[in-house]
C-alpha cells in the first residue's frame, strides 16, 4: 500500500513539474537585442507620414501622452478595476523610450503584447486588436515613432496590487482570452467594408471601448460593440441595440467621424472628441467612408426601417412642450439654462444646436454622457468649429443636475427612467472632463 501511495505521489509530482515547466515555457519570451537608435534619415518621408496618419487612426497620443506632458512620452494613467496603469514612453529615447527597440521588438509588442525585455504587457494595451495590423502598417508606425523627438521620461509606477502585478499572470490571461490572428478579407463583402473592418477591429480598436468586459477585463465574447461604461463615460452600442431614436446610417456615421457632429444624433464629446478631431482628423476621406460603411453594416441599418421625417417632426414637437406644472424643477432648469440654445424653432435640427429629442446621450441606457456634458460642457478645443457649450458644475447642485437629466429623459425620449441619478452626478463631478468615450 505504501509503495502505491509513494508511486502515486511521485507521479503527481512529475505531473506538477511538467505543468510548471509547460507554463514557464509558455510564459517565457526572450529579450530581443537592443539596437542603436536609428537616424531619422533612415526612414523615407513617405513612410513616416503614413505612420503619422495611422497613429492618428489608432489615437496613440491619447493614451501615451500625459496631460501637459510631451507627446508620446507616456505617463498618462489608465484607470482599471485592477488599479491604475500608466502608459509608457514611446518616443525614441534610448533609456526610457523605445529608441533601442528593433522593428522586430516593436512588432512583437504590437502583435503579442510582449516588451523588448520579454515581459508580458498588460492587456490594457490593445495588442488583442493590433495583432490584426499588417506588416506594412506596423513598419510605417515604427518609422513615425522612431522619428519623433526623443524625450527622457519615466512613467510612474503602476498601482496594480500583488499578485495581479506579476507578469506571468498576463501570460495566463492570454491563454484564456488571446488568440493571435491576422486580418482576413471577407470575399462576400466589398472593398470599403473590408477596409473599414480592418481599421475598426485593428488599429482603431473601436471594440476596446464599445464592448463590455468580464471580471478579468477581457472583452465579452459574442458581445462586440454592445456598449460599455468606461472611465465615467458611456461608449454606446454600435449595433442595432443602440437606443437612439434614429439609426446610425452610413451618412450619419460619416458626418460624425469626419466632423464630430450630426444633426440627427449629436456632438462628439469627451475622448470621442479627441478620436475625431485629433486622431482621425488626418485620415483620408476614403478611410472615414470605409469605417462608415462597415459600422452601418454592424448597426444593421438596412433592417431598421424608420421614417426619419416623422421621427424628427415628432421629436421637435415633443421638445416644444415644456411643462412647468407641479413646480417641475427639471423643466424650470431646462428653460433657464438650456432652451435658448437647444430650441430648434425652425423645425429642422442642426448639428451645432443638438435637438435633445434626437440626442444619443438622452436616449442612452447610461446617463453618464449627458451628466458629464451638463457638468463640464464642451470646450472650443475639443469640438468642431462653432461648437461651444458652457459647463454648469459651478452653477448647479448634484440634485439640480439629476433633476434636469431626469426631465430630459422623460420629456425627450421613450426610454425608461434612469435610477440613482444624484449618485451618478456626484461620481461624475469628482472626475476630470474628457476621460472616456461619448456622443452628446
Amino acid at each position: 500500500m505504501l509503495k502505491k501511495i509513494f508511486t502515486g505521489l511521485l507521479l503527481l509530482l512529475a505531473l506538477l513539474i511538467v505543468a510548471a515547466l509547460a507554463a514557464y515555457l509558455y510564459y517565457w519570451r526572450p529579450a530581443l537585442a537592443p539596437i542603436n537608435p536609428p537616424a531619422a534619415t533612415a526612414f523615407s518621408p513617405q513612410v513616416v507620414d503614413k505612420g503619422r496618419i495611422l497613429a492618428g487612426m489608432g489615437n496613440c497620443a491619447a493614451c501615451h501622452t500625459a496631460k501637459g506632458g510631451a507627446e508620446y512620452a507616456g505617463g498618462h494613467g489608465l484607470a482599471t478595476p485592477f488599479g491604475t496603469i500608466y502608459a509608457t514612453n514611446i518616443t525614441p529615447d534610448p533609456q526610457t523610450g523605445i529608441g533601442r527597440w528593433s522593428l522586430a521588438a516593436f512588432q512583437r509588442a504590437m502583435r503579442e503584447g510582449v516588451g523588448r525585455d520579454g515581459a508580458h504587457l498588460y492587456p490594457v494595451f490593445p495588442y488583442t486588436h493590433f495583432n490584426m495590423v499588417s506588416d506594412a502598417d506596423l513598419t510605417a508606425l515604427y518609422a513615425y515613432f522612431m522619428t519623433r523627438p526623443p524625450v527622457y521620461a519615466v512613467a510612474p509606477a503602476n498601482s496594480v496590487p500583488f499578485p495581479l502585478n506579476l507578469r506571468p499572470l498576463q501570460a495566463g490571461w492570454k491563454l484564456l482570452y488571446f488568440k493571435p490572428a491576422s486580418f482576413q478579407l471577407d470575399a462576400a463583402q466589398g472593398l470599403d467594408w473590408n477596409r473599414g473592418r480592418y481599421l475598426a477591429e485593428g488599429l482603431a480598436h473601436c471594440a476596446a471601448c464599445h464592448t463590455p468586459r468580464n471580471a478579468l477585463g477581457a472583452e465579452v465574447a459574442n458581445s462586440a460593440y454592445l456598449g460599455a461604461s468606461i472611465d465615467h463615460w458611456y461608449a454606446p452600442a454600435l449595433t442595432s441595440a443602440n437606443t437612439a431614436p434614429l439609426p446610425w446610417t452610413q451618412a450619419e456615421l460619416y458626418a460624425f467621424l469626419r466632423t464630430g457632429a450630426t444633426a440627427l444624433h449629436g456632438v462628439a464629446a469627451g475622448p470621442m472628441s479627441a478620436v475625431v478631431h485629433e486622431g482621425m482628423d488626418a485620415s483620408p476621406d476614403a478611410d472615414i467612408r470605409a469605417l462608415s460603411v462597415y459600422f452601418a453594416g454592424v448597426a444593421a441599418v438596412e433592417q431598421r426601417q424608420v421614417d426619419t421625417d416623422t421621427v424628427v417632426k415628432a421629436g421637435i414637437q415633443r421638445s416644444r412642450r415644456v411643462s412647468l406644472v407641479d413646480n417641475d424643477r427639471g423643466a424650470s432648469l431646462y428653460v433657464a439654462a438650456c432652451a435658448s440654445c437647444h430650441s430648434n424653432s425652425n423645425g429642422q435640427p442642426v448639428a451645432l444646436r443638438p435637438e435633445l429629442s434626437l440626442n444619443s446621450a438622452v436616449s442612452a441606457p447610461d446617463p453618464a454622457n449627458l451628466i458629464q456634458v451638463i457638468l463640464h460642457g464642451i470646450g472650443k478645443d475639443e469640438a468642431m468649429p462653432g461648437v461651444l457649450m458652457p459647463g454648469f458644475a459651478a452653477a448647479l447642485t448634484d440634485n439640480d443636475v439629476a433633476q434636469l437629466a431626469a426631465y430630459l429623459r422623460r420629456s425627450r425620449s421613450h426610454q425608461p427612467a434612469w435610477t440613482n441619478l444624484e449618485a451618478a452626478v456626484a461620481r461624475a463631478r469628482a472626475t476630470a472632463p474628457a476621460s472616456g468615450s461619448a456622443a452628446k
